[in-house]
């Protein structure tokens, strides 16, 4: 659950920033002509990762346990993809995504503005699916359950409402911080998913199953609450076979590494200081 909280907390307060930012530039720009057509784009972009979650959910049902499988393992680690993108995506774009989401919405504005649905379906849109597929894939690898999906909602109505806050200037985040340390915990979580998806394809005959690299089901079993929070959190696995082992320390350690050296080429774990709005206090975005 607390991982689920933390990815629907992170993607939802990108998506806030993005629908802050968007806001205050068209009450700035004076088209509050337009405003109804940026919230039907943003609806659009809701309503689209509602439906990817719920195919992907009762989608697979009628098919063979092979091809349930094939499908699971390969939406895992289409799903570690996605979230790999993003982190690092954030570091990289994060000082200049004002800017950048300003000029894209100047062009938006032209005539009517119908091309500000189109934006904000497009801006909005992205972290509502990255957030249904990873959110689905961590669901698949901790057996199903609501606790996941609670966590999940719960995150994004956190978001939504310190989204609020930080554009009424109500609040100050370091969201550098936040979105840094975010980062480190999600790359841990998705090493789980990854060496989960491998062990879909050993479980389809795709590739060897192998023999377990150890059993710990004895010391940490499934059901006691210890063994619960570690497969809900981290994606623990107590008797994974040696590939999982493999796929997942090459994971974690070469997506750090790289990450790490993002942030330390970047000079400081916090981006700078960027107003969201003119009327509002200044926050941080992540770099």
């Amino acid at each position: 659950m607390l991982a689920n909280y933390l990815i629907g907390l992170r993607e939802g307060l990108e998506a806030a920033l993005i629908v802050g930012i968007l806001v205050a530039y068209i009450v700035k720009v004076g088209r509050r002509d337009v405003l109804s057509k940026l919230w039907t784009g943003i609806g659009i972009a809701v309503v689209v990762p509602l439906g990817v979650g719920a195919l992907l959910t009762w989608g697979p049902y009628g098919m063979s346990f092979e091809a349930q499988e094939t499908l699971g393992g390969g939406l895992s680690i289409v799903a570690v993809g996605f979230v790999t993108w993003m982190i690092f995506w954030m570091g990289k774009t994060a000082r200049t995504m004002k800017s950048t989401l300003q000029n894209k919405l100047d062009s938006a504005l032209v005539g009517a503005g119908w091309g500000v649905v189109i934006l904000a379906m497009l801006s909005v849109g992205r972290e509502g699916i990255e957030t249904a597929l990873f959110v689905w894939a961590t669901v698949a690898s901790v057996g199903g359950g609501w606790e996941p999906a609670v966590g999940a909602i719960l995150g994004i109505l956190t978001a939504a409402l310190l989204g609020f806050l930080l554009y009424r200037g109500m609040v100050k985040i370091n969201l550098g911080t936040f979105f840094t340390w975010t980062g480190a915990f999600l790359i841990v979580v998705a090493g789980g998913v990854f060496a989960y998806g491998i062990g879909d394809f050993q479980e389809a005959g795709l590739i060897p199953d192998g023999r377990h690299a150890y059993d710990l089901s004895g010391l940490i079993p499934s059901s006691t609450w210890y063994g619960t929070v570690l497969q809900g959190v981290v994606n623990f696995t107590p008797s994974p076979t040696w590939l999982q082992v493999i796929a997942w320390v090459a994971y974690v350690g070469v997506v750090s590494f790289f990450y790490v050296r993002q942030h330390r080429s970047a000079g400081r774990p916090a981006a700078p200081r960027v107003r969201v709005a003119d009327s509002t206090a200044p926050t941080t975005v992540a770099s």
